[in-house]
Parts: C-alpha cells; sequence; structure tokens
C-alpha cells in the first residue's frame, strides 16, 4: 500500500467520522428509479446500501419499474399510456406490472445476497424482506380520464415495517398496494417512497434518479455557470414548484421536487434527489460534506455563528491538521476553552467546517484575528470570505479601527483581500511582546471602512 495512499486516505476517513455517528440509527428510505436498474447499476447501488446499513442506518428501499412495464407491453404489442404523469393501467399494463415488480425483486434479492471475497459485498449479512406493507386506494376518474388499476397510497403498516428493521433487515417495497377487498393497484414508486418516508417520520428520503438535482437557474439549460443546488430550503422549493409547470415526465423539474415538497412539509428531515449515473452518488450524497445532487431541507443546515463551549471539540478537530504542517500556531484545549466566545464558526450539519478567532485591543483600536481555518472539504466555496466579514462585523462593533493576522503561508490569499504587508513594529505593544520573532510570521493589516 503505496505511502501516498496513506497519506490521502487517513484524513479523508477521519473527516466522514461526523457523518458516520450522524446517521448510525436513522431511517432512510430509497426510491430507486427503474432506469437505475435498466441501466445496469444495480450492482454497484446495492453494495453502496450494503455499506451504508453496515454502518447503522436502517434502509427502507422502494423500485421504480416504469421502463420494464413499458418493455413488458411493447413485447405485447400494447402501447403504454400515461396522463397527470401517471400510468393507466388496464389489464394488460396491470399483467406486465406484476411480472416486472416479481423479475426486479427477484434481481434486486439476488444483488443484496452476493458476498463474493475481494467484493464489498465481501462478509455482508444483508437480509431483504418484503410483504404487504402498502394499502391502497383507485385514482379512479381524473378530468374525465379513468386510471383503471392505477392507485393511490391509502395507509402504510408503519408498526410492521419498524419492527422489520429492528429484526436487522432491509425492507423492499415495490409499487403495488392492495385493497380491504384484496384489489391491486399499480402505484408510483415517487408517491410509495414519500408515503413511507411519512409514514416513519424517516430522517431522510432519497430519490436516486435520472437527473442530477435541481440547477440554481432550473429554467436555464447546464452549465459551468449554472450548477447543481446542494441545498433548497423548504421555503424556497416551495416557491420554485408554484412557479413550474405540472409535472408530465421524470426529467421535469417538478416531478421529483414536488415528493420532496410533501415529505419535508410532513416532518421528513431532509429529501434528496440524486443521480444514478454517478458511481457512488450515494456514498458522496450521505458521507461528503455538499454532497452531489439537491437537498430539500426544512431550514438552512448552514449557520455562521459565535462559537460556544460545546464548539471547542470540533474547532480542534479542524485546526488540528494545520498546526501539525506548522500553517497555525498550536493552541491547547485550556486556551481554546478559555476563549471560545472570541471565535466565529461556521457549522453545516453540525459538523464546523470553518473557524477564525478576534483578540481586539482596544487601547490600539485594532484587533488580530487569529486561527483562521477552513476545512479542505470546503476550501474554494467561499467559506473563508464569510469567517472574514464576521469577524470584521464583530471588530466594527467593538468600535476598532483595524484588524490584523500574523501569518507564514498564506500571504497571497490576504493580499487579495484588502490587507497590506507591516513591519511587525507596528504590532500593538501587548502583542508586540508575545511575538515569536524565531518563526518570523509576516503582519498583515486591514482598515475597516
Amino acid at each position: 500500500m503505496s505511502t501516498v495512499f496513506n497519506f490521502t486516505f487517513v484524513p479523508w476517513f477521519r473527516s466522514v467520522a461526523p457523518y458516520i455517528h450522524m446517521h448510525r440509527g436513522k431511517t432512510f428510505v430509497v426510491g430507486i428509479a427503474g432506469e437505475a436498474i435498466a441501466a445496469g447499476k444495480l450492482q454497484h447501488i446495492a453494495q453502496d446500501l450494503a455499506l451504508i446499513q453496515s454502518m447503522g442506518v436502517r434502509i427502507v428501499l422502494v423500485h421504480g419499474f416504469r421502463p420494464q412495464v413499458n418493455e413488458q407491453l411493447r413485447a405485447k404489442g400494447h402501447a403504454a399510456k400515461y396522463s397527470h404523469g401517471m400510468r393507466i393501467t388496464d389489464e394488460v399494463a396491470l399483467d406486465s406490472a406484476q411480472e416486472a415488480a416479481g423479475q426486479l425483486r427477484y434481481e434486486i434479492e439476488a444483488a443484496f445476497s452476493q458476498g463474493l471475497p475481494n467484493t464489498p459485498m465481501a462478509g455482508s449479512k444483508m437480509r431483504v424482506l418484503s410483504g404487504n406493507f402498502i394499502t391502497a386506494r383507485p385514482v379512479g376518474i381524473l378530468d374525465g380520464v379513468d386510471f383503471k388499476h392505477s392507485g393511490l397510497v391509502r395507509k402504510v403498516d408503519s408498526a410492521a415495517i419498524h419492527r422489520t428493521l429492528e429484526f436487522g433487515a432491509m425492507v423492499l417495497l415495490s409499487p403495488f398496494g392492495f385493497s380491504p377487498t384484496g384489489e391491486a393497484f399499480n402505484l408510483t414508486m415517487e408517491e410509495v417512497a414519500t408515503s413511507v418516508a411519512i409514514a416513519l417520520q424517516a430522517d431522510k428520503l432519497i430519490f436516486l434518479t435520472e437527473i442530477p438535482g435541481i440547477r440554481q437557474q432550473p429554467l436555464e439549460p447546464e452549465s459551468e455557470d449554472n450548477p447543481i443546488d446542494t441545498e433548497l430550503p423548504l421555503a424556497a422549493a416551495e416557491r420554485l414548484l408554484a412557479s413550474l409547470p405540472s409535472a408530465q415526465q421524470p426529467t421535469d423539474t417538478a416531478f421529483y421536487l414536488q415528493h420532496c415538497v410533501k415529505a419535508c412539509k410532513a416532518g421528513v428531515e431532509r429529501s434528496h434527489i440524486i443521480p444514478f449515473a454517478v458511481d457512488g452518488s450515494l456514498l458522496l450524497e450521505v458521507y461528503v460534506h455538499d454532497g452531489i445532487g439537491t437537498m430539500v431541507v426544512d431550514e438552512k443546515l448552514e449557520e455562521l455563528r459565535e462559537a460556544t463551549a460545546d464548539d471547542v471539540g470540533g474547532i480542534l478537530q479542524l485546526i488540528e491538521p494545520f498546526e501539525k504542517d506548522g500553517t497555525l500556531v498550536k493552541r491547547d484545549r485550556t486556551e481554546i476553552e478559555r476563549d471560545a466566545a472570541n471565535y466565529s464558526i461556521i457549522e453545516h450539519d453540525g459538523v464546523i467546517f470553518a473557524c477564525a478567532a478576534l483578540y481586539p485591543y482596544p487601547e490600539a483600536k485594532t484587533g488580530e484575528m487569529a486561527a483562521l481555518t477552513v476545512s479542505p472539504q470546503s476550501q474554494g466555496q467561499g467559506d473563508g470570505e464569510k469567517i472574514l466579514k464576521r469577524v470584521e462585523q464583530r471588530a466594527r462593533a467593538m468600535g476598532l479601527d483595524s484588524i490584523f493576522v500574523l501569518t507564514t503561508r498564506t500571504m497571497h490569499w490576504f493580499l487579495k483581500r484588502g490587507f497590506v504587508q507591516v513591519d511587525p513594529e507596528w504590532l500593538p505593544e501587548a502583542r508586540k511582546r508575545k511575538y515569536n520573532w524565531d518563526r518570523r510570521s509576516m503582519v498583515f493589516v486591514k482598515k475597516l471602512g
């Protein structure tokens, strides 16, 4: 194993650890579009879900089968019919859906049964259980269109699903439901996944879809200037949904978004739209800071605020690598605990990704910005500028005319942001007495307008 691998793996694994702890014991409902299975992605998706479950997450998996049913219909010389974004399920379509569901459940169960050595599934003990957990009712007639055997979720047996999850198994659901009289109804994967997530009050609802997520400018084409919006507050998602036309196709922006909004409004903390085309997208979304798709959340997860004593551990974990490589002067826990109120932090989803401290020297009308740190995971995303602006605001509120920093490596970053270099003799007398002449730190000052 190469030294380069060791050097990159260890900090990466440490950065993932907070998310492993955060998600242990949580419940995720994962809806997989039938297109993902048709595209040959099932094997890798199964491996990633097995890995996520092995880290303590309870999983309900709902599969779609849109292309598989259409394939069965073509083989029978029967046309697929849709209206209002739903399939019109006649007798032939119902038979085709039952055949497709049976085949897909077989394939999914087989994928989770593999345990070959030297594969991600080696040593895994996945148990996949299905059941009649969904009670359905007919869609009926909408705007003069008879949907026949197409249905909607009437009730979810959440108690039975909870018991199955507590047994340690993954729950597998097909988009089918049955009426109290035993009549079968064809449902949509999206509605089943959303209804189950709401009934369980799941921690996450995740859709693995044909689309990469929701773009920052949803009506504009894909471009570098129009990236995926990785975090969409619920209020903004509702406004966007209201401005969009009714969804007819899975590729329509509103198609999955409407279900994410519904789930969040009903108490599901976070709903995600991620692309199945990207290998490992589930892992990237769950265990990486910004994820890969769009997350709809009831409130903004990122918070810029002043630190408290409870944040000391997170600050230490953030700055420790930079102290080791000499970028920052080492500070012990006692010092940070004592000065916690001096720190401003950016916290995202319970993890601290940036910090800086402000030490005022009122007699000189200036203050030192110290321990400015941004996690490698979020560098280049503007967190440094956010922290700098917060420190400047605090300094102005204290009546200070300037802030200064001491640095040995990041002088260019400060120069670009309005700092100018001065001689160490410029420092306030109290700070000059603590200046380490052996370290030869350069001093940069920024006047506050």
